[in-house]
């Protein structure tokens, strides 16, 4: 699979598996850390969310930008893992639960978080673009496209086992300390401590605390939340930490097969030395390439501002709605159980569907019927609406999340199938590989020479402003029918599809 593909692919994925490791954890526990550290409700911690997410790609642009200018792409990559790993180190180091000044503490983790974004912007945009120069080769120019998904599925095997390792160590601690699992706690815990709980709430506290206490009898409520949550959320802290590992990782594959990547800083004199096309665009062809990059970016905003709600909405539904009964793993010393477990299941399915989604596109390709980059982004879009519009289906009927929260929680019997998620993180995953690796492909081939970190960087910025639209999916959660909120997204995916089917032709004209 890799040997018709230029030197260094493979390494470069590797590299990229740390900075994946830490955007799941993230991704899989950040909301929850949030509302069991602090307290935080859904939107709340859905703006915190969103704007993490806003800046680690918008600062995409800036690190591009500065690459671009110092010309040090390698580097401008190197720093940035180091950066992302003192981050983590940042959020890793455990502070009491419930906090004693949550403003305080609220911001040194906000500054925490920002050095991560920072340190990811530095090093993505810059990492994809380096790929892209591999492809640049007349030999290897017709396996950008699978080249680009090859490097996707790779670097998602970090993230397959970043939401495990975090469920693991956030569970092992709960089970050190004498304590078991559950969804509703943290939520319960804080509420009674806050003296905002309903009373048909604080009976199922108490009968929560006794269930997760190894059998001990709980008789004091306040002190049980206070020890609940400063476990919970140490775990958490702990959690954390397994990214800074995984990070030095990266570390040492990008210094070990440094020498092998090629530099995009010398792509304009070997691009003169070969007689490429790109250097002798004229200003007109340049703005086309250009207006055509910022029109795709326009639309993506769309897909982010819904696909990225797996962080966030959806895995809200997988700790308010979802049967996690049956979703376990029994590791002997830890069980692996929680919501945030669901989030293992898009890289998964990345890992699964790549291979076979490559071999429909290559026996299209041998018959000359491959769909092209901009088509199939298009049909991407559509596919990410099927997936929530089956949300939109199976959510019919469950109670308002404020009904939710006044009864503290519902019982395993009142809640959905996880098939529902699991079917559509299936459909969903679909669509990101139409999109996300084919989108880098499309402007590693479009982008003039000169602006190939920047207009990576603005496809990542595209990624930036969908992601900072993610708090309004947490607004409508807590505010509106779940089925409604879904739909909102199903409309916006629509909505990408037809604006891309109508720019097809001309995207296809400007990227030949």
């Amino acid at each position: 699979m890799m040997k018709q593909h230029p030197r260094g692919l493979l390494a470069a994925a590797l590299t990229n598996m740390g900075e994946r490791f830490g955007f799941y954890t993230m991704m899989a526990i950040l909301v929850l850390f949030l509302q069991a550290k602090f307290g935080l409700s859904g939107t709340n911690a859905g703006i915190i969310y969103s704007i993490f997410y806003f800046s680690i790609y918008i600062l995409a642009f800036v690190g591009g930008l500065i690459a671009d200018k110092t010309r040090n792409y390698k580097g401008t990559i190197l720093t940035g893992l180091f950066v992302m790993a003192a981050g983590y180190l940042m959020i890793a180091i455990p502070t009491k639960t419930p906090v004693p000044n949550q403003t305080l503490f609220l911001i040194i983790s906000c500054i925490g978080l920002f050095t991560i974004a920072f340190g990811n912007g530095l090093f993505k945009g810059n990492l994809q673009a380096l790929v892209g120069q591999m492809y640049d080769n007349p030999a290897f120019s017709k396996m950008r496209d699978s080249g680009f998904s090859l490097f996707y599925m790779f670097i998602n095997v970090g993230a397959l086992f970043a939401p495990i390792a975090a469920v693991g160590m956030r569970n092992g601690w709960l089970e050190h300390n004498g304590f078991q699992y559950n969804p509703n706690l943290p939520e319960l815990c804080h509420n009674y401590l806050k003296g905002t709980i309903t009373p048909e709430a604080t009976q199922k506290l108490t009968t929560l605390a006794s269930e997760v206490s190894m059998g001990a009898q709980v008789t004091d409520l306040t002190t049980f939340a206070n020890n609940y949550l400063n476990v919970f959320a140490t775990g958490f802290h702990y959690a954390f930490g397994i990214a800074i590992f995984a990070m030095l990782i990266s570390i040492t594959i990008y210094l070990v097969n440094k020498h092998i990547f090629p530099d995009p800083s010398l792509k304009s004199k070997s691009s003169n030395a070969s007689g490429q096309h790109e250097i002798h665009m004229d200003a007109k062809e340049i703005k086309q390439r250009l207006y055509a990059l910022f029109a795709v970016f326009g639309i993506v905003i769309f897909f982010w501002f819904s696909f990225h709600q797996n962080g966030l909405t959806l895995t809200y539904f997988a700790k308010d709605y979802t049967d996690l009964s049956g979703i376990k793993i029994n590791l002997g010393i830890v069980e692996i159980k929680g919501a945030e477990i669901f989030q293992s299941i898009n890289p998964i399915f990345i890992v699964l569907l790549t291979p076979i989604i490559m071999g429909i596109f290559g026996w299209l390709r041998a018959r000359g019927k491959e769909p092209s980059t901009p088509k199939k982004i298009a049909i991407g879009m559509f596919i990410a609406a099927l997936a929530y519009f089956v949300m939109t289906m199976g959510s019919i009927g469950l109670p308002l999340k404020s009904e939710v929260e006044a009864m503290g929680g519902l019982s395993d019997i009142q809640r959905v199938s996880p098939m529902l998620l699991i079917g559509t993180y299936f459909i969903l995953t679909v669509a990101e590989l139409f999109i996300s690796p084919l989108g880098i492909s499309f402007v590693s081939k479009v982008a003039p020479p000169q602006y190939q970190g920047v207009m990576q960087g603005g496809w990542l910025g595209a990624t930036a402003v969908g992601n900072q639209l993610l708090f309004i999916g947490a607004i409508l959660y807590e505010n509106v029918p779940i089925w409604l909120t879904w739909t909102v997204f199903v409309v916006a995916c629509l909505l990408s599809f037809f604006t891309m089917l109508f720019m097809v032709r001309w995207l296809e004209r400007v990227a030949k």
